[in-house]
């Protein structure tokens, strides 16, 4: 229900659209609401605001200003960005019409005004009526009285061809490129994705990977067993707050959940460090290091910290995990949670890049996990945004980085160790690939198969773990186990 609001909208542009940026958002409950609206140009905050008094949602109102804030700061980047190559070209022209400039020079926050409407008709279902009049208020208010008129006209446009079954859509048509591109149009992903899924794996389980990430996403917690809480204690706890769940296939720990998660934080069972929040794609790549009571193990990039924390509670007391990370922040964060998860005693951590740390360090270790920076194409349907903020181009420079990393976290592995690489991706360029390069440059390392460690299900042909959100509703993931020589 709509609540009349005041709301200030501070917008602020340069010659350049891409530089637009929202300076200030303020929204309360007084009568009154207060807006900088020039009617040409690009707005400027040194024009006078003029009061209005209009009713609008301030949930729509909010969600623009953040869709606005993710577009600028780059989650959207390959839609708009005029030197992209993803598919902003065919977003909404399919809609309602073929120029593709339209939509481009059109205003960040009026596109996410439209934007918000067309959702709310097509996957909403909500009564067109009540999303064309509150959306055109939200434009009047937030902007000018012809936005408004324009919300109005493109959003009755796209409800007649609803009530007509007329809704454009692209077809399966032409050559790959162009397949390609009406693919991005239905799925929702950028062409380069597509391109390089289809590839891959082939068009129809390419199709069935965007609809999988375009899915609401399912969750995993892990019940912290380094505090002494067992998966049957955390069961009980789930069944009291009434959360619907199963236990995990794979993993001893783990239960899985597709709704209430809120209920579990708002019951405090992650601030009491009972359990934690953690994809079982993750937890395997766990079982794959096999932590044992004893040992010394170092994670290279640590932070945030959940494999960390998932190992120290293996070790049973007994034993060191060395959380090295460049991030100090997210360092402080990890350090005070293994408190809470009592596990603070068998890990230490340690700020640095862990290319000059091995160099600079003799350290050697029974085991070392190196859980790479990569481009996360495993965990879209957890990561919306990250299909956005990612470019074909970035592909190309994480691949050095990895090799990099590669090679430093192979200098603090004892002889007769293990070196762990592990990603959040489903490419092969980043996994496959960058072990077959490695193992070229350190003979005294070899491929130590992973079926003795995760179920035969999740092992490629060259012994490799691989989850396949597809096949395994789980989230992407792969890991690679390798020995050294001794």
């Amino acid at each position: 229900m709509a609540h009349v609001l005041s709301l200030h909208v501070l917008l602020s542009a340069e010659t350049n659209r891409s530089s637009f940026s929202s300076k200030s958002l303020k929204l309360d409950k007084r009568t009154k609401t207060s807006i900088s609206a020039p009617r040409k140009g690009n707005l400027n905050p040194s024009h006078k605001t003029q009061k209005v008094n209009l009713e609008i949602s301030p949930h729509r109102a909010v969600s623009a200003v953040r869709l606005m804030r993710i577009e600028m700061g780059g989650a959207f980047a390959d839609l708009l960005n005029e030197k992209g190559k993803g598919s902003g070209a065919n977003e909404m022209g399919y809609f309602m019409c073929h120029d593709a400039n339209t939509f481009t020079r059109m205003e960040p926050l009026l596109l996410q005004i439209i934007r918000i409407g067309f959702y709310e008709i097509i996957k909403l279902d909500m009564p067109p009526y009540a999303v064309v009049d509150e959306n055109v208020r939200l434009a009047k208010v937030a902007l000018r009285h012809g936005a408004g008129n324009m919300v109005n006209a493109i959003l009755r446009k796209l409800v007649l061809h609803m009530e007509n079954s007329s809704l454009p859509l692209p077809k399966l048509e032409g050559d790959d490129r162009t397949q390609a591109r009406a693919l991005a149009t239905l799925h929702s992903h950028p062409v380069w994705m597509v391109r390089r899924w289809t590839k891959h794996l082939g068009q129809e389980e390419a199709i069935r990977l965007m609809m999988w990430n375009n899915s609401d996403p399912s969750f995993s917690l892990r019940a912290n067993s380094g505090k002494g809480v067992s998966r049957a204690d955390l069961v009980t706890k789930l069944d009291v707050l009434k959360v619907p769940h199963e236990l995990s296939f794979y993993l001893n720990d783990f239960v899985r959940m597709k709704t209430g998660l809120q209920m579990v934080i708002q019951a405090g069972l992650l601030k009491e460090g009972l359990c934690s929040v953690q994809d079982e794609s993750a937890g395997l790549v766990v079982s794959v290091v096999d932590p044992q009571p004893g040992e010394s193990i170092v994670d290279c990039c640590a932070a945030p910290g959940g494999k960390t924390l998932y190992m120290a509670s293996l070790l049973s007391g007994q034993g060191m995990v060395h959380a090295v990370d460049i991030n100090e922040g997210r360092l402080r964060i990890l350090k005070e949670t293994a408190k809470l998860h009592q596990v603070d005693g068998v890990i230490t951590t340690i700020h640095a890049d862990i290319r000059t740390f091995s160099d600079n360090n003799t350290m050697k270790c029974d085991k070392v996990l190196l859980d790479a920076p990569c481009s996360g194409l495993g965990v879209l349907s957890k990561r919306a945004d990250l299909r956005w903020n990612r470019k074909l181009e970035d592909m190309e420079q994480l691949k050095n980085l990895q090799d990099e990393l590669l090679d430093a976290a192979s200098l603090l592995v004892k002889p007769g160790g293990v070196l762990v690489y592990s990603t959040c991706s489903i490419d092969p360029e980043e996994n496959e690939e960058r072990i077959a390069a490695f193992l070229l440059r350190h003979p005294d390392f070899c491929i130590d198969p992973i079926g003795r460690y995760v179920p035969p299900d999740f092992v490629t042909e060259h012994g490799f773990y691989f989850s396949n959100p597809v096949k395994h509703f789980l989230d992407g993931a792969f890991a690679a186990r390798l020995s050294r020589a001794i």
